[in-house]
């Protein structure tokens, strides 16, 4: 395919500047993406938009990748009701390096350069700054967004003129780049449209240089109606600090059926007739998850590397019962405590205790409730008992969960335990 046929089957292509989507087959851009640093990792609706910047660097385009340093020390306002909060400067250097160091995560062995819009604006003189940029920025333009109508409607709390002018900042990092290598496109998802076409119309109105623009859609799960946002409850980070590595590969295990095809578009580089087999198989035996399994082991080894990623999929196997508890190794075992709870066995197994002690219940009163609305399972299987569990240990071991979350599981060992 070419690629503006490979950004339309992905589900890459919202609006564009351009006259024609087959120009991104027939010119060379340069091009930049940037994420604000209002966090020290990015989510997976960034990785979304970094898999698109990928094909455009697969396709022979100049990539430049930019921290948001800048942007990030004011903060990018939406469409809510507050302000959002201001980052320290110790805090906001925390959060680039943690940016940068996920960019060269995603893009090793790609041609890209790092720049931080903070290395521009720093020194930037105010009065300078207003009437190099803001002489060219129309009130009517600024005011007119969805955003600034929302804020400054009867329900919102107002903005700052901060915030307010945030735009303007955005606008300018377009102009600077292009100025200084010749940047002539950007690349943002759909949310940052209108941030994206004011720096198009700044360099129109300063130099007379046509640039362009491409978006994409903001990916939606299917099933909750959710953006993949960082600002979203349950929101999937890249950090295996915020999302851990077994928590990030079990959130694609997960995925639900209508939506597994549209995510090994987005967030792989496995080809057309790759995911047509994988579907296909996801069809005929939907239970074995072929689909959702493939799509865990690409986005996790992309993200985390491959041994991570091996450690993930072992947990995995392990708490869904597809490694039985007497078959877990040593280096098995040591990775899975990194991941739940686990305690040797307590009051010779009375489950109301264990429960409370490995957190699965916060008391005596809910764990016995946990017990008699069926919530329990011990070695995937529900307990239907009332007080013990010591004839489940295998081999000195066994795992109890609370519901049909898999990371709401415990390890139990005896004092006694082998492998």
């Amino acid at each position: 395919m070419t690629l503006s046929e490979e950004l339309q089957w992905r589900g890459f292509s919202h609006q564009t500047t351009l006259a024609n989507n087959e120009l991104l087959d027939s010119k060379s851009f340069t091009f930049y993406w940037g994420v604000d640093p209002s966090a020290d990792s990015m989510t997976i609706g960034h990785l979304s938009i970094a898999m698109m910047v990928k094909h455009f660097i697969n396709y022979g385009h100049k990539a430049f990748v930019l921290v948001g340093g800048a942007t990030g020390y004011i903060g990018d306002p939406d469409g809510k009701k507050d302000e959002r909060s201001i980052i320290g400067l110790e805090q906001l250097n925390i959060n680039k390096q943690a940016i940068a160091a996920q960019y060269r995560q995603i893009f090793f062995n790609k041609d890209f350069t790092v720049v931080d819009n903070y290395d521009w604006f720093k020194d930037y003189n105010y009065l300078d700054f207003l009437r190099n940029v803001g002489k060219h920025v129309p009130m009517r333009q600024m005011l007119a967004r969805d955003f600034i109508q929302t804020r400054l409607g009867q329900d919102g709390n107002g903005i700052s003129y901060a915030e307010f002018s945030y735009v303007l900042i955005q606008a300018y990092d377009y102009l600077f780049l292009n100025q200084q290598y010749g940047v002539n496109m950007q690349l943002c998802g759909s949310d940052q449209w209108g941030n994206s076409i004011a720096g198009v119309d700044l360099i129109r109105r300063t130099n007379g240089n046509s640039v362009d623009v491409w978006s994409a859609p903001l990916i939606i799960n299917p099933v909750t109606g959710i953006k993949f946002g960082k600002t979203e409850a349950g929101a999937i980070w890249l950090d295996a600090k915020k999302t851990s590595v077994t928590a990030f590969y079990q959130f694609w295990v997960n995925s639900d059926d209508s939506a597994v095809e549209g995510y090994l578009k987005i967030f792989t580089e496995l080809n057309q007739q790759q995911i047509a087999d994988l579907v296909k198989q996801q069809q005929l035996n939907p239970t074995q998850r072929a689909a959702q399994l493939t799509l865990a082991d690409n986005v996790t080894e992309l993200v985390h590397g491959q041994d991570a990623m091996n450690i993930a999929k072992s947990n995995t196997l392990i708490m869904t019962g597809q490694i039985a508890v007497d078959k877990i190794n040593n280096g098995q075992l040591k990775d899975l405590k990194q991941e739940i709870a686990s305690t040797t066995s307590v009051d010779n197994g009375e489950v109301v205790t264990t429960l409370v002690t490995t957190g699965l219940a916060s008391s005596n009163s809910e764990a016995r409730q946990l017990i008699k609305d069926g919530a329990i399972y011990v070695n995937h299987q529900k307990f239907n008992r009332t007080m013990f569990i010591g004839e489940d240990f295998i081999s000195g071991r066994l795992l109890i969960r609370r519901g049909k979350a898999y990371k709401d599981t415990a390890l139990i060992e005896l004092e006694t335990a082998t492998i």
